[in-house]
């Protein structure tokens, strides 16, 4: 297991740079992670990022679908705040481990 340091903070990541320990999650370490991501964190994109530690909390599976259903953005902005690749960069940044969908 390997650490990453974001804003002074270590975490413990996997090969892919996925946190192994969401504990160690805060604001600073999201922060952290979308700089290396190439997202620039706004208060909607904190909201995205708190719906997703929650259903992941509550052992939910994550699916853009289900990000889409969730009354806190539509996938075509959710697409635009994490370009590329939103389900992968967005459960990175939001401190959870990489959903099964995502290869």
């Amino acid at each position: 297991m390997a650490t990453k340091n974001y804003g002074g903070v270590s975490v413990d990541v996997n090969d892919e740079g996925y946190m192994t320990d969401s504990s160690q999650w805060t604001k600073k370490v999201a922060s952290g992670i979308a700089t290396d991501e190439g997202v620039v964190l706004t208060d909607k994109h904190f909201e995205v990022i708190d719906f997703i530690r929650t259903k992941v909390a509550d052992g939910a599976t994550l699916t853009i679908r289900g990000i889409n259903k969730s009354g806190v953005v539509n996938a075509k902005e959710f697409y635009q705040m994490f370009p590329g690749a939103p389900l992968k960069k967005s459960t990175k940044i939001a401190g959870v481990p990489k959903p099964e969908s995502c290869i």
